[in-house]
C-alpha cells in the first residue's frame, strides 16, 4: 500500500490546542462498521462495556523531557528527550541554528551548576551525559517542560503538567502521552469496574519518534522505532481468563495495542505470554491481530503509522469513512482531541458493540 492512501485534508481549526475543562467532556465515535457511526460523550464508553470484559491501560508516566539552553558556545538549544538510557546519561533530539558537536559542553535554563557533554550521536540522536546531578528523574521535574506535540501551537502551562497525563499515570519514561489513556478520570474508571469489568496495565514508554513522518512512498518499507514495553504475568493472565469466560478485550489505545501484539508474536503458540524489552512492531492493514477486541483510541495524524494501525483494526476503508464523518461533524483532532471507539474488523459483523 502507498502512504497516501492514508492521507486526508484536515482543516487546522479542529486540531485541539487545549484540553477540555473536565476529562470526560470530550466526544466519542462509535464506529460499528464503514456505514454506522454514532455520536456520543465519552462517559457512554460505559454503556459499551460489558461484566467480564478487560479494559487494557498504559500506566506510562510522561516525563518533563523539553528543555531549553545554550552551547558553551552561547548558541540557543531546544532539548527534547528520547529516553534515559542511564543512571546519568539520556538520549535526545537537539535542536540548534549549528548541531553540537561531540564532547560540547552545553547548559540548561533554571539550572547553572547542571553540566552536560555530548558524548556520541546515533543517527538524529545526541547521547547526553549529566554531572552533578543525583537523579535525572528528579531534576527534570525541577527544570523540564512538558513536551507537547508539534502540533500543539503553544508553550506548555501549568495545566499541563496534570493535563497532557493519565490518572493513571505510574511508571516514568515516555516523552509523549498515551493520549487515548487522557479521556478517563478516576470517577468514571471506577463506575466501570462497578459493572464487573476487570482493569489491567501494560507499560509502553512512547517516544518522540511517534511524530516523525514516514518517509518512504510504500509502507511496507518503513523502519519502526523502537520503543520500550513491559507486559507482565498479571495482564496475560487475566486476557487467557477473559478470552477463556468469553469475555473481550479492550484496548486502550494504540500503545496497548502495540504492546499486546508484541507480547503475543514473542508467545509461539500461546495466546499471549510476558515480554519485557524492545519492540519496533509495525502493524498495517494486512495484519492479523491475535489479542484485542474492541480498540478505543483519538484521532490520528493523516500518513502516520498509527493511522495505519486503526485502519489494520477496523479495516482501510471503515476509517477512512470514519475520518471523513468525523470532520464534518467538527470533531477534535489529536492528542487533546476527541476519541473513537472500534470494532476489530472480522467482528463487526457480529455486533460486538451495542449500538
Amino acid at each position: 500500500m502507498k502512504v497516501s492512501d492514508f492521507s486526508f485534508d484536515l482543516p487546522e481549526q479542529l486540531i485541539a490546542q487545549f484540553p477540555p475543562e473536565n476529562r470526560t467532556d470530550s466526544r466519542l465515535l462509535k464506529v460499528f462498521d464503514e456505514n454506522h457511526f454514532k455520536d456520543s460523550l465519552f462517559p457512554s464508553i460505559l454503556d459499551e462495556l460489558k461484566a467480564g470484559d478487560l479494559v487494557v491501560l498504559n500506566n506510562t508516566k510522561v516525563l518533563p523531557a523539553r528543555l531549553f539552553g545554550s552551547k558553551d558556545t552561547g548558541g540557543r538549544i531546544e532539548i527534547l528527550l528520547e529516553r534515559i538510557t542511564g543512571e546519568k546519561e539520556f538520549m535526545a533530539q537537539i535542536r540548534a541554528s549549528k548541531s553540537p558537536k561531540i564532547n560540547q559542553r552545553l547548559s540548561v535554563d533554571g539550572d547553572e551548576e547542571a553540566r552536560l557533554t555530548v558524548t556520541a550521536r546515533k543517527g538524529m540522536f545526541f547521547i547526553v551525559s549529566v554531572e552533578n546531578k543525583s537523579s535525572l528523574f528528579d531534576w527534570l521535574e525541577q527544570v523540564g517542560h512538558m513536551p507537547l506535540p508539534p502540533y500543539i501551537d503553544r508553550s506548555d502551562e501549568p495545566e499541563d503538567q496534570s493535563r497532557y497525563q493519565t490518572v493513571f499515570a505510574e511508571q516514568p519514561g515516555a516523552v509523549a502521552a498515551p493520549t487515548a489513556g487522557l479521556h478517563y478520570d478516576d470517577a468514571l474508571i471506577d463506575s466501570i469496574k462497578a459493572k464487573g469489568v476487570m482493569f489491567a496495565t501494560v507499560t509502553l514508554h512512547v517516544g518522540a519518534g511517534t511524530y516523525q513522518p514516514v518517509k518512504v512512498d510504500t509502507i511496507e518499507e518503513h523502519q519502526m522505532h523502537s520503543e520500550y514495553i513491559d507486559v507482565g504475568e498479571d495482564v496475560c493472565r487475566l486476557i487467557k481468563k477473559t478470552k477463556a469466560n468469553g469475555g473481550r478485550v479492550v484496548a486502550v489505545g494504540t500503545t496497548v495495542i502495540r504492546s499486546l501484539e508484541s507480547a503475543a508474536q514473542k508467545s509461539g503458540d500461546q495466546l499471549i505470554e510476558p515480554y519485557s524489552g524492545e519492540t519496533d512492531i509495525f502493524i498495517f492493514p494486512g495484519y492479523e491481530f491475535k489479542v484485542v477486541d474492541l480498540l478505543q483510541t483519538n484521532f490520528h495524524l493523516p500518513e502516520s503509522t498509527l493511522l495505519m494501525l486503526v485502519s489494520a483494526f477496523a479495516g482501510h476503508e471503515c476509517i477512512k469513512r470514519a475520518y471523513e464523518y468525523a470532520i464534518n461533524k467538527q470533531y477534535r483532532f489529536f492528542s487533546y482531541g476527541d476519541a473513537m471507539l472500534l470494532t476489530r474488523a472480522e467482528l463487526s459483523q457480529g455486533a460486538v458493540l451495542a449500538g
